[in-house]
């Protein structure tokens, strides 16, 4: 099991905060410079991780799902960190990223988070957990790609998987895989009349994210 304090994280640095709440962050590591936004939260010993697509940059999924549900979680004392990509194409790189994003939290005192990962995102918060379960409570896949999600039969901690039936890129089919391999506790949710992105249920995904992010982290 990788740490989060084995991975190299030379340096980190954080900027002013934005009028949208978050503080940039710029980690330095030895695979090369990954780019952050943290949200924090006083007193917090919780956070949220949260990662999008091949898309790269700071995408994120149902309309602005991660920026609303990062500034909800900050009054219950629960921090965020959203992660883009040094190559969203590579999943081994991308995992590493977020394992960097890792011990950032580490260094900032928080031991205790939740993965969340749209698309491409899936997978690497799967890999990302299963390399550091010490840390990680939970994970939530949001239209998960099928390609690279083995290690989730190896973790114990809680996963929900979210996907539209719509969804004509990633079909259901392969969230509905990765929910069989997993382990309990495991929720799957298929979402009627929904594409990839779940913009067209957005709201009640905000609601599902948010109680199960709750649920897990608050009541660890």
């Amino acid at each position: 099991m990788e740490r989060e304090d084995a991975v190299p994280l030379l340096d980190a640095t954080m900027g002013i905060a934005d009028a949208e709440g978050f503080r940039p962050v710029t980690l330095e590591t030895d695979r090369g410079t990954v780019q952050a936004r943290y949200y924090p939260a006083p007193g917090a010993e919780l956070a949220v991780l949260w990662v999008g697509g091949i898309g790269g940059g700071f995408d994120t999924p149902a309309r602005g799902l991660y920026p609303r549900l990062a500034a909800n979680l900050i009054a219950e004392a629960i921090a965020s960190l959203r992660l883009c990509f040094r190559n969203p194409r590579d999943l081994e790189e991308s995992v590493y990223d977020v394992l960097c994003g890792l011990s950032f939290l580490g260094r900032q005192g928080i031991h205790h988070v939740a993965l969340v990962g749209h698309s491409f995102g899936g997978a690497v918060v799967i890999q990302a957990a299963a390399s550091n379960r010490g840390a990680v409570c939970t994970v939530v896949t949001l239209a998960t790609q099928g390609y690279g999600i083995e290690p989730v039969g190896d973790l114990s901690c809680p996963i929900l998987l979210i996907h539209g039936e719509a969804d004509e890129i990633l079909p259901p089919s392969c969230s509905i895989h990765v929910h069989r391999k997993a382990r309990d506790p495991k929720k799957l949710v298929l979402v009627p009349g929904t594409g990839h992105a779940l913009d067209e249920a957005s709201e009640a995904v905000c609601r599902e994210v948010r109680d199960w992010l709750k649920g897990t982290l608050l009541k660890r």
